[in-house]
């Protein structure tokens, strides 16, 4: 797991789940919990910013997970 970290291709994925996908499962959460003050919450703005970076997030993870991979077997 310390190699995968350590891997550009993987940070680079990692950033973008922090920046794209927590809003909208911060919102989800603090609605479930009955922090956020509209109890069936629609956020449009979070919604989209997650679909714009679920893509690249998996493509960034699978090609850090493919060359931690091919990095691993050569050691």
């Amino acid at each position: 797991m310390k190699i995968f970290l350590r891997n550009r291709w993987s940070r680079i994925g990692i950033g973008l789940i922090a920046v794209g996908w927590t809003p909208l499962w911060l919102i989800v959460l603090l609605a479930k919990l009955g922090i956020w003050p509209d109890p069936n919450p629609n956020p449009i703005g979070p919604g989209l910013l997650f679909f714009f970076t679920a893509w690249p997030v998996l493509i960034c993870l699978g090609i850090g997970a493919w060359q931690t991979r091919r990095r691993g077997s050569r050691m």
